[in-house]
């Protein structure tokens, strides 16, 4: 690989002008493509296999034309203190604003508090519900511009009044905490290289392979049904692994002209051999990304694809791009050592050369091994102690901010109709099979008003054929308690025994259902995830590192910073621990989608430091040095530019903690705390500790195994060889 890979970046090099007006041409490509596209609506959220989706399925065949997947608001009404929601002028105002509600085009229906018995027990808060065609992220402005006038109207004639459901839901935005990310991602790539041009160059074609990733994903959003939350996903992770892969080649080039070699010849060692550890890192990404597939879930599985994608085009673009650019800058990317005029000039050549921090880090823990490594092993334990308490859920009105009118109507309608009416439950009863379908909706009805924490229970309401109904359930609890979960299970375990004796299906369905289904499923698919990707991962660092304890040791690090990390967002946003810095207005439940999601990028990106810095070490220990001395070796060239990595993708992540999207803000948040574990208490801490310890049993691996295995030379063993680098160093066989 190193070989080919060798020929790529001088032939990048070499033909500059023609790689970069490919790579221009496919940025305008994807930009006039996204121009022209429908603009991404809310990804349709499906979870196949599960009760709560087959119960949807169902509602959309026997009860067609209600629009079952349209937006919905819910008004709340609440009478000015000393007043009630009966009397005739609050009446009144409560009349008019159901008629301008229904005015609407894309208005389905809206129903009447007074006719719908929607007002509270002691008369002073009422709510009407309108239910519209199309989806909260498909409703037209003017439908919502009309529902909030409407809403005003009533204000002004002294009701307080609030708009709860998704009706008002927003594109999702990232704020301006993101540029702060890539401006700090350009100050640490500055005082690393020294130079304005060289720093320039990791961010440029960082911001190419965005542009082309995120284009193409806006361009397929409406075709593919790609949510809106997708394109933000892909720009983080694309933008952090984006700048890092380009920030190793060019410090390999300038470690390739310290030794003299010419731009050219550096250019493709450069790529031949960081650039392998390129590779072989984003395929672990990609694996990481694309294995989310196996949860089954079509919004995740999308997610990660799309990432995934925009990820091979980074490792595509360092490997051509990044070479093409250095051929442009010529004399302004100074060789290693030397610093630019921006930071200062060049070391004198007869002062003696101090050990940098790097190499005196790795001395010390090559010295003090199992301290170091009781150290990180503890901390990293303690920080994972919160989560023991996780407790999965996705996020409803409930968790939004006190601020917005959602929260404010969730909480009105908890006051007067108790904390389970914002988590109504819908019970499916299908009776197509039985002799008696009436009678089967009196008994389920019956069933459920005997079991525990329910606090009302509808009358079945039947389709026209008289084969199905539904039957509301309001149970006593709020939406992401423990108790409503078990309700849903009581109902299904009473369906269970309704089944039996009249043949008639008895579904639980509605968004708290839907949630705790999920919240299962992703539990359910944790474990056979990490099996899968964790295994595939492991066989591709043996055919990079050519040793068994090295990739167990990379997977058990992995671990560590993982579990770390989902204490550290647990912390934050379940127990609301420094909540107010981060801005984190409404604690609750973790998101469902955030474990799974987090293990699956995360685990990506501790390969990435795992290969850059190991590779380091191997090839020095593979060219003769002692195992303890390739350590300090792997971190004097790898560390600086390990840190500087390390930095500049938690400031890309930390920079998206300031998105109005919740399960953004989590995951920028838990990625970038992920990302300072693995990188400083992992991989630069317990990883040479452990290597310091093993020593040679460390690059063991069986005689057969050995020979069986690829070589894919990703030390540029075959380059050395060719060019005779070597001279008379002999290569030790692992």
């Amino acid at each position: 690989m190193a070989t080919f890979l060798y020929k790529l970046g001088r032939l990048s090099f070499r033909r500059r002008h023609f790689v970069a007006l490919i790579w221009v041409a496919l940025l305008t490509l994807a930009g006039v493509g996204a121009a022209g596209a429908p603009a991404a609506g809310n990804s349709s959220f499906s979870i196949p296999g599960t009760e709560a989706q087959k119960a949807f399925d169902l509602l959309e065949q026997r009860f067609p034309g209600t629009s079952a997947d349209g937006a919905t608001a819910r008004v709340v009404f609440k009478a000015p203190s000393g007043e009630k929601m009966t009397d005739p002028g609050n009446k009144a105002t409560v009349k008019e604003t159901v008629k301008e509600l229904s005015d609407g085009s894309e208005v389905v229906r809206v129903t009447d508090p007074y006719q719908a018995k929607a007002v509270s027990k002691d008369g002073t808060i009422a709510y009407a519900q309108v239910s519209y065609k199309v989806s909260g992220m498909e409703l037209d402005d003017a439908a919502k511009d009309a529902l909030k006038d409407s809403a005003q109207d009533a204000r002004a004639a002294g009701l307080t009044v609030e708009i709860g459901g998704d009706a008002l839901q927003a594109v999702p935005h990232t704020g301006s905490s993101e540029i702060i990310g890539i401006a700090v991602a350009a100050v640490v790539l500055v005082i690393t290289f020294g130079s304005l041009v060289t720093a320039g160059l990791p961010l440029l074609t960082a911001l190419i392979g965005v542009g082309i990733g995120v284009s193409a994903i806006t361009g397929l959003a409406s075709a593919l049904d790609l949510g809106s939350t997708t394109s933000i996903l892909a720009m983080m992770i694309g933008l952090a692994v984006g700048i890092d892969y380009a920030l190793f080649i060019v410090s390999r080039y300038r470690a390739e002209l310290a030794e003299g070699r010419e731009r050219e010849e550096a250019a493709g060692r450069a790529v031949g051999t960081a650039g392998s550890a390129v590779v072989f890192a984003g395929l672990t990404v990609v694996i990481a990304l694309v294995g989310l597939s196996v949860v089954n879930i079509p919004m995740l599985t999308k997610m990660g694809i799309a990432a995934a994608g925009t990820v091979a085009i980074a490792v595509l673009i360092a490997l051509t791009m990044v070479p093409a650019l250095l051929g442009y800058a010529g004399r302004k990317v100074k060789p290693a050592g030397e610093k630019g005029k921006l930071l200062g000039r060049a070391k004198k050549k007869d002062r003696p050369a101090k050990p940098n921090l790097g190499t005196r880090w790795a001395s010390f823990v090559v010295r003090r091994p199992v301290a170091v490594l009781l150290l990180g092993v503890i901390g990293l334990g303690a920080a994972a102690v919160p989560a023991t308490s996780l407790e999965l859920g996705l996020p409803d009105d409930g968790s939004q901010p006190t601020s917005t009118t959602q929260r404010r109507a969730y909480d009105l309608l908890s006051e007067g109709f108790g904390p389970g009416f914002n988590g109504p439950l819908m019970v499916v009863v299908d009776a197509q099979d039985s002799d008696d379908p009436k009678a089967v909706f009196a008994e389920t009805g019956d069933e459920i008003k005997g079991l525990k924490d329910v606090v009302t229970v509808t009358p079945a309401q039947p389709n026209k054929a008289g084969d199905t109904a539904t039957i509301t359930v309001i149970p006593g609890s709020k939406p992401s308690s423990v108790t409503t979960e078990n309700l849903v299970h009581g109902i299904r375990d009473a369906g269970a025994g309704i089944k039996a004796d009249t043949d008639a299906n008895v579904l639980v369905t509605g968004s708290t259902a839907m949630n705790i289904d999920v919240s299962e499923k992703l539990n359910d698919a944790l474990v056979p995830y990490l099996v899968l990707v964790v295994g595939l991962a492991f066989l591709l660092l043996i055919v990079v590192f050519r040793s068994i304890l090295v990739p167990l040791k990379a997977a058990l690090g992995f671990l560590l910073s993982v579990m770390a990390a989902l204490g550290a967002v647990v912390a934050v946003f379940q127990w609301g621990w420094l909540s107010g810095l981060m801005g984190v207005e409404q604690t609750g439940p973790v998101m469902s989608m955030m474990p799974i999601f987090m293990v699956g990028v995360v685990f990506g990106l501790a390969m990435d430091y795992e290969v850059f810095l190991v590779t380091r070490m191997r090839e020095a220990y593979v060219h003769g040095e002692k195992p303890a001395q390739a350590v300090v070796t792997g971190f004097r060239h790898g560390a600086r530019v390990v840190t500087a990595a390390a930095v500049i993708m938690m400031a890309v992540f930390a920079g998206f903690i300031g998105s109005s999207e919740s399960m953004v803000k989590m995951i920028g948040f838990g990625l970038a705390i992920a990302v300072f574990f693995d990188a400083f208490v992992v991989r630069m801490a317990i990883v040479p500790a452990v290597l310091a310890l093993l020593g040679r049993k460390a690059w063991w691996l069986p005689k057969w195994l050995d020979r069986a295995l690829p070589n894919v030379d990703v030390e540029g063993e075959g380059l050395r060889a060719a060019s005779g680098d070597d001279g008379d160093r002999e290569l030790v066989r692992v």
